[in-house]
């Protein structure tokens, strides 16, 4: 694994609480790879504690949103020739020691894209009612339409081999919402996924985009539009081959 790079993706939003020991416990447990850390607009002290952690920092101009800041890192991890990119949260809920089973597996398996999957294996991870059923719906329609189990089609913490870094950094119009939908558009493309099972904490801070009812709302529909539009797609692009 040593002879790979690899890059650590953080995108944060206000994680002064968290982004210290996020960064020092990576660097303890996978002390070969690198980390980037995109500062999606904090107004709180995160840029700051980033900027003395030795860590590439990128500042972005404006508050993008999750999926663009994660596509930024993917994109600098595509310009800089990087082998493998671990998408990692910054609020604390994804532990790094998993990180080496991700890339691991990915890796053994030849495997394009690895999720780190809650519900593979039993656990302790609690979903809110509107996550469970997001999580059924759409694990349900992966099922269905791209012939693959896949337990935890929500989850962020994910390895990416270099051709999803080359696909995802040139992807125009990359989802809002980076979930199920990109995975059926991957397999749908002919890419190779797997699940590793991992632990995960539950975060206990900042605000979720899925609280309230209004954000659950809004992803469903998002969700099902874009899985929909993604379907469509492959649909015509097959007939236009035969």
């Amino acid at each position: 694994m040593k002879d790979n790079k690899v890059l650590f993706v953080i995108p944060t939003h206000n994680e002064e609480k968290n982004i210290k020991n996020v960064i020092r416990n990576i660097k303890k447990s996978v002390s070969y790879a690198d980390i980037v850390v995109i500062n999606d607009w904090s107004t709180d002290k995160t840029k700051d504690i980033v900027e003395k952690e030795d860590v590439v920092l990128l500042n972005l101009p404006f508050n993008v949103g999750y999926a663009s800041a994660v596509q930024t890192g993917i994109k600098y991890a595509y310009e800089k020739d990087y082998d493998y990119v671990i998408q990692f949260d910054g609020d604390g809920q994804h532990i790094a020691s998993e990180a080496e089973k991700l890339l691991n597996e990915c890796m053994k398996s030849k495997s394009n894209i690895a999720i780190g999957s809650r519900f593979l294996v039993p656990t302790d991870y609690h979903h809110t009612f509107f996550r469970k059923v997001g999580t059924k719906l759409f694990s349900i329609l992966i099922k269905i339409f791209c012939k693959e189990k896949i337990t935890d089609p929500t989850s962020g913490f994910q390895c990416l081999d270099k051709n999803v870094i080359k696909k995802y950094s040139r992807m125009q119009g990359y989802p809002e919402f980076p979930d199920a939908n990109l995975i059926i558009e991957m397999l749908l493309s002919g890419y190779k996924i797997i699940e590793v099972p991992v632990i995960m904490k539950e975060s206990n801070t900042g605000v979720s985009m899925h609280g309230g009812i209004y954000k659950p709302f809004k992803y469903m529909v998002k969700m099902l539009y874009t899985i929909t539009f993604i379907l469509f797609k492959h649909s015509f692009s097959k007939k236009g081959d035969k």
